[in-house]
């Protein structure tokens, strides 16, 4: 991956980066925290990971319980006072960082201003890559016709949309497929598909229809939520369509077993 120009009158140092790990990635999927480290120290970041973060507290925000979400926003916020930079490898996530904690603590003096700072250097990583630094992609391939799925959050909230297909663009051999009906829902949602089980199945089956239309061999997506879901009704209807993180994509790391797959013994 090629290194950014500093900007003029810009600090030549490097930013100092702190990985928002997310609670899906850290349980099901640690290899996307390890593709996003590799991401992001290849653009000439330096990373950290602290170990003090916890979940997003997005689950008990849109539960309705505010305070418990409020408490954990100030955990996080406290974590991560320090960076330039913090990034994740979720538009979901890092949306409650970026849009929802400055909401939430908007009337709480001590709190409203630190808020407001995290959001502004909160990035989710497909933006933070493209927007922020600017990188290309060099050096990576993907045999595969890839579809990529817009995450809810990344899209209508933090308006991810170009970012990662640009990305993708560098990677040799890898031929991108629109899907049809690309901005509609997965049927995830978080507590979505906890609380209407029979819909979430619907959309998602929805989904994976358009996706065997496309042709592509290959589902990519930058949260980990939507890919979990897409990969489990891909494998109950015994497709074969593999799907991967956009960030194992990226960072050359999808070449073991996809999410979803059993690791091969």
């Amino acid at each position: 991956m090629s290194q950014p120009e500093p900007t003029s009158g810009s600090s030549t140092s490097p930013p100092r980066v702190a990985l928002f790990v997310t609670c899906l990635v850290d349980l099901f999927r640690p290899s996307v925290g390890f593709a996003a480290i590799k991401l992001l120290e290849d653009a000439g970041c330096i990373v950290e990971v602290p170990s003090q973060q916890v979940c997003c507290g997005q689950p008990a925000y849109n539960s309705g319980d505010t305070e418990a979400a409020r408490r954990i926003a100030k955990q996080v916020i406290e974590t991560f006072c320090e960076f330039d930079y913090v990034v994740g490898p979720s538009g979901s996530c890092m949306s409650m960082l970026r849009k929802d904690y400055p909401e939430m603590l908007k009337d709480d003096p001590a709190w409203s201003a630190r808020a407001d700072s995290l959001s502004q250097r909160s990035y989710e990583l497909m933006s933070f890559l493209s927007d922020v630094l600017h990188v290309r992609v060099e050096g990576i391939s993907y045999a595969g016709t890839v579809a990529y799925h817009d995450s809810c959050s990344g899209l209508r909230t933090l308006g991810i949309k170009a970012q990662p297909r640009q990305l993708l663009s560098d990677v040799a051999g890898l031929e991108l497929r629109e899907l049809q009906d690309a901005e509609t829902c997965c049927g995830f949602g978080g507590t979505f598909c906890v609380k209407y089980p029979d819909i979430s199945v619907k959309m998602v089956s929805d989904k994976v229809g358009n996706i065997d239309m496309s042709g592509a061999d290959t589902v990519i997506g930058g949260d980990l939520g939507c890919l979990l879901n897409i990969a489990g009704r891909l494998k109950r209807l015994g497709k074969t369509t593999r799907v991967f993180h956009a960030a194992e994509v990226l960072a050359g790391m999808a070449k073991g077993p996809g999410i979803g797959e059993a690791e091969k013994t």
